[in-house]
């Protein structure tokens, strides 16, 4: 079931901030940097932003040109190959992944690397780039999110490990049917705050 979330400025923030989600890919190589899930900008003071955090998931493939396959639902515990068909390059799902916690992604092209992308509702995850011939990407999420202020941030881009190391607000969702996200602190000058995000008004279910 997918879980209603509802984000709340009550900060003392008058600069139009932008607020980054995203999540950490649990199987990821140290050298792999998050994407910003979502990004929301111009919520002014007492406005609310509702959005979906779905369960379900959908996955694509893309070659160095930049072409995309179909985007395909996935779920945790199943592998996908991308194959050379008379059409071109083709994603398909193959079998059970190595293990029931991630979705695998299979480059099974004799040459040429590809690019794995996860997808939640519409908008990109996560990324694998440069994926070669016969290698998996892996991704593994846990039921949290990473929230935080950022600037300069665009929604679907990788974050550097600057503006990830900044965001250090992590929210579980485990058992959560809704809840609203209450953005608090913030401020001009020297008086400033940290940005506080917390739960409120949890449903569980």
């Amino acid at each position: 079931m997918d879980i209603q979330l509802n984000l709340i400025n009550q900060s003392n923030d008058s600069n139009n901030s932008q607020i980054v989600i995203f999540q950490k890919n649990g199987a990821n190589d140290l050298d792999d940097l998050p994407v910003a899930w979502r990004v929301i900008e111009n919520l002014g003071l007492g406005d609310h932003h509702p959005f979906v955090y779905p369960l379900d998931m959908t996955v694509a493939a893309a070659d160095s040109l930049g072409s995309y396959t179909p985007q395909l639902v996935a779920q945790n515990g199943q592998l996908f190959a991308v194959t050379s068909q008379s059409t071109g390059a083709a994603l398909g799902l193959v079998g059970a992944a190595s293990s029931r916690d991630v979705v695998e992604v299979r480059n099974d092209l004799r040459k040429g690397s590809m690019s794995a992308c996860l997808y939640k509702d519409g908008h990109l995850l996560a990324l694998k780039s440069a994926v070669g011939p016969q290698q998996l990407a892996v991704f593994q999420f846990k039921p949290v999110i990473w929230i935080g202020v950022a600037q300069e941030i665009e929604a679907g881009q990788v974050m550097n490990s600057a503006v990830q190391s900044a965001i250090n607000t992590q929210i579980s969702l485990l058992g959560i049917r809704s809840a609203d996200i209450v953005m608090t602190g913030g401020g001009p000058g020297r008086d400033a705050s940290a940005y506080r995000f917390a739960l409120q008004n949890v449903t569980y279910g």
